[in-house]
């Protein structure tokens, strides 16, 4: 049996869009992204603490780029940090992008039935169009949003919301599939409903996951695509 929770209350009738993340969620690559930030804190002859990366793990790629220069003197600016990230994740997406397990299954399921489909990352766009592609969903995909494109972080709903309008779809109808806890509660707030797919204790436990999302899932594996459309997991 499926490993999940349900919110009580929360009613859902049918499901015509969802608004995916990309990392975590879509992507077996946290480890790659932690990887970088741990060769970048190398550069400088630093160890990253916990703290340090509790506040990566919310901040956009060009506030990291600040992050990293700012506080560890890495680099010539903000700017050039970034550079540099560019410079490995588009390897990494171009030559290593694994979809997480049941990931391509549930797609192709979905968009048989219909349901439109959106992707809302912070990862810049052009290294979102570079993994998707390698991975094979880009054709799935009504759009893909990056933070990057709105100007705003997903500590607030800008890029979900843009992900859905283009998709056409009701907030009411509309699902959002994401491992970081803090974009969990960002789409709650702005209303949507939430599936929480867990990661790893770096984006937030099992545990909190499970007790902000209304639904949480270890796996793409686990999720009855019916009982997704017809609303069932929110009865």
């Amino acid at each position: 049996m499926a490993e999940r929770h349900t919110k009580k209350g929360v009613a859902l009738s049918n499901v015509t869009g969802i608004v995916f993340d990309c990392d975590g969620t879509l992507l077996d690559s946290m480890g790659a992204w932690r990887g970088l930030e741990r060769d970048l804190a190398r550069e400088v002859n630093i160890e990253l603490t916990a703290e340090d990366v509790d506040a990566l793990n919310v901040m956009t790629i060009p506030e990291v780029g600040d992050y990293y220069f700012q506080k560890f003197g890495l680099g010539a600016s903000g700017n050039d940090v970034v550079e540099m990230i560019d410079t490995y994740m588009a390897e990494h997406y171009g030559t290593l992008s694994v979809l997480r397990p049941g990931v391509k299954s549930f797609v192709e399921q979905m968009a048989e039935h219909g349901i439109k489909m959106s992707v809302a990352s912070s990862t810049p766009h052009h290294l979102l169009e570079i993994a998707l592609g390698a991975v094979g969903l880009a054709p799935y995909l009504e759009a893909i949003v990056s933070v990057d494109d709105v100007g705003h972080s997903k500590r607030e709903p800008h890029t979900f919301d843009a992900a859905r309008e283009a998709m056409g779809t009701s907030l009411d109808n509309t699902v959002v599939f994401e491992d970081s806890l803090y974009a969990v509660h960002t789409a709650l707030k702005a209303g949507y409903k939430t599936v929480g797919i867990y990661d790893c204790d770096e984006a937030g436990t099992w545990d909190d996951l499970e007790g902000a999302a209304h639904v949480t899932f270890r796996s793409f594996e686990d999720i009855d695509a019916n009982r997704f459309i017809s609303g069932g997991y929110w009865v």
